[in-house]
């Protein structure tokens, strides 16, 4: 079910299509010139491709607004090019191209629940929760004596990406890492 909406009422996490394609709003800032129409300055991500695009609007265009559905899904496992969720009430499984993940396909543990975005029968987009907490499962020992002002080194984690952490995380270890930009926050 789609509704209209003028691009002057656009918000950060709506879902719009244009051209037949549908692209979650990332951004949308407003300007108004003093003569003239005010216009829509927006960043658009395609849920399909994962490309980003800035698109510019008067207040007054409409689009259509797609309302979607937030389901709690559980990742259970990734297949080839495919993750496989189940909607945790029905049990229900559903595939989502790892491609159109991007990034944080990097982040996503087995077994975990994560919200995501449904519409007619597919997910259309995975909610990236705002930290996550992952396992160091290879990493350098720190040298005695080294003690620069925020050094860092790698480290692997469990869902097996490399995260530049302090000199004083060690195998084992828990970390909290923002996945959105997949830098390390704090130990657990």
């Amino acid at each position: 079910m789609a509704s209209k909406v003028n691009a002057g009422n656009l918000k950060k996490g709506n879902f719009v299509e244009k051209d037949g394609r549908i692209y979650l709003v990332v951004d949308a800032e407003f300007n108004y010139r003093g003569r003239g129409s005010a216009i829509v300055k927006a960043k658009l991500k395609d849920v399909e491709e994962g490309g980003y695009k800035t698109f510019t609007f008067k207040s007054d265009d409409v689009l259509n607004l797609i309302d979607v559905e937030v389901r709690k899904m559980q990742f259970l496992y990734r297949e080839k090019e495919a993750l496989i969720f189940m909607d945790s009430r029905s049990f229900e499984q559903f595939e989502y191209p790892a491609s159109y993940a991007g990034e944080l396909v990097n982040f996503l543990k087995e077994g975990e629940e994560y919200y995501v975005y449904f519409w007619e029968g597919r997910i259309l987009s995975i909610k990236p929760p705002q930290s996550v907490k992952l396992q160091v499962v290879e990493t350098e020992e720190a040298v005695k004596g080294d003690r620069v002002q925020g050094a860092k080194k790698p480290a692997k984690v469990e869902t097996g990406i490399t995260v530049m952490v302090p000199l004083f995380i060690k195998k084992g270890d828990i970390i909290v890492v923002n996945p959105e930009t997949g830098e390390y926050i704090e130990r657990v």
